[in-house]
């Protein structure tokens, strides 16, 4: 079989399969499939595929028919300019906690000490160690799965990042971190079924947080104010209505007033605050 045929089949078979970009989907598997890169692979049409390749790409091309999302199936998913190893048991990067990342930077001291909450696949405090040296970086999840995830990521990218199993924030004593980021669940349960196929793959508790979607949030939040030195700075992801949840909790406690910073989209997408002294 040609690489067009292979093409144009797949397409065909993604698109009657409801798949958002379906050309784009397989010419990234086909891609895959050969060891090739997109550019080869367009500017070689007429090219023969060999029976191995083939069958992994009639293979791959069902699983992501199927709705398993397309990083998944490849394994890696680009975030703030650096390649991840992704898979099964982990949150998939998205472009708009690169937002939180930024925010983050902007923030940092030399020898800080931050931790990223819920490290999922290391992306966000990869990202953070990799442009900041000179921080000490810390990342936590209650996940076995996800720490091993990221320890590999870690490694991938030679970034120093101190990983450890802990229930959100409870491996740390008071007053020892300088910033505490994360990008927690918050999807409410009540759209659930609203939801795209594609999320069904991925680890639920790493994307539902009760009723409303704020159940992380009543944990987390009084848990940084715990481990935060006076002046020291939380910084958290918003799902599209979590705002005025998050804003309220804030008021609570020991924060002093925070700042919003929306996405190219316009949504409200991370929240800043700095822990005030008791």
């Amino acid at each position: 079989m040609r690489v067009a045929d292979a093409l144009r089949g797949a397409a065909g078979r993604l698109a009657e399969a409801g798949v958002e970009q379906p050309r784009r989907s397989a010419e990234l598997l086909l891609a895959e499939a050969l060891g090739w890169d997109r550019v080869r692979l367009i500017t070689h049409p007429e090219a023969e595929i060999g029976a191995e390749a083939r069958t992994r790409f009639e293979r791959d091309v069902e699983r992501r028919a199927a709705g398993e999302p397309l990083q998944y199936i490849l394994g890696r998913q680009e975030f703030y300019g650096l390649d991840f190893a992704v898979g099964p048991g982990v949150l998939i990067p998205r472009p708009e906690t690169e937002l939180l990342v930024e925010q983050a930077l902007g923030r940092l001291r030399a020898g800080d000490k931050v931790c990223d909450v819920g490290v999922g696949s290391g992306a966000i405090a990869v990202a953070i160690a990799v442009e900041r040296a000179d921080v000490e970086m810390f990342g936590v999840d209650f996940s076995p799965t996800a720490l091993e995830v990221s320890r590999e990521n870690v490694r991938r990218h030679g970034a120093r990042v101190n990983l450890c199993r802990s229930d959100l924030l409870s491996a740390f004593g008071a007053a020892t971190l300088n910033m505490a980021v994360s990008n927690p669940p918050y999807v409410a349960e009540a759209v659930r079924g609203d939801l795209q196929r594609e999320l069904t793959f991925e680890p639920q508790e790493a994307l539902f947080a009760g009723l409303d979607g704020l159940d992380c949030y009543r944990r987390l939040i009084p848990q940084a104010a715990r481990v935060l030195k006076p002046g020291g700075s939380l910084l958290l992801e918003l799902g599209h209505d979590s705002l005025p949840g998050v804003s309220a909790l804030l008021a609570d406690g020991p924060w002093a007033p925070p700042e919003v910073f929306a996405d190219l989209a316009g949504i409200a997408r991370v929240i800043a605050a700095s822990r005030v002294a008791s």
